[in-house]
């Protein structure tokens, strides 16, 4: 396995099993509106390897595991790092423009980070496949576009504690990245480059008409 897709999943562990021990620790780091527009900016990063339990480091660690080969064989091991950093940071980002006037807002996990990487992948192999519910195949494109739309559902049904616009953010800095480092994915590839837009496009349309 890739040596820095080893330390980015060992960070993730060693500093989730930490806040999971340590509550003034998870709080000191999380995400959380006041604290950040009070000038903690490290929390935009470090709520990137903060997870609520065993179940969701576990899910965004395999969901990393399995797709991030697609993308260190694509581009090599620093790209993936460029796009893993590079996703984190625009979840945190977009969250923090569409949440800046709620300061009891809070999120944790590498879910902006993991669904960048899965954005990423999806553009580089649009033929791969998955499997839903490990046994159902399914397009991993079509699998990109419903998890994003589900997203939208979340962030405006605002029923659950998951943090929906940092997935949205995190899908938006992957499929940038990766399109700035290859455009010619324009040219060569242009029907999957405009099919996994389509949820971006309708989330600043609803955004704008203030249906969000």
């Amino acid at each position: 396995m890739n040596i820095i897709l080893i330390v980015i999943i060992a960070a993730n562990v060693l500093f989730s099993y930490k806040g999971f021990n340590d509550v003034s620790f998870f709080r000191k780091y999380e995400f959380h509106i006041g604290s950040i527009r009070a000038g903690e900016q490290i929390r935009m990063f470090s709520s990137g390897f903060l997870h609520a339990d065993m179940g969701h480091l576990f899910f965004n660690m395999f969901t990393l595991y399995m797709f991030a080969p697609v993308v260190i064989d694509h581009f090599g091991s620093f790209s993936f790092l460029l796009i893993y950093v590079g996703s984190l940071v625009f979840g945190s980002l977009l969250t923090l423009l569409m949440h800046k006037n709620d300061y009891s807002y809070r999120a944790i996990g590498a879910s902006g980070a993991v669904t960048g990487i899965l954005y990423s992948a999806i553009l580089i192999n649009p033929s791969m496949m998955l499997g839903l519910f490990y046994v159902i195949p399914i397009p991993a494109y079509l699998f990109g576009i419903g998890y994003l739309l589900y997203s939208i559902y979340g962030m405006k049904a605002k029923n659950d504690n998951i943090g929906h616009t940092a997935h949205f953010g995190g899908a938006i800095g992957g499929y940038l990245i990766t399109l700035l480092k290859e455009p010619m994915m324009v040219v060569d590839n242009t029907t999957m480059v405009l099919l996994l837009a389509i949820p971006i496009v309708i989330l600043f349309i609803m955004s704008k008409a203030g249906k969000l």
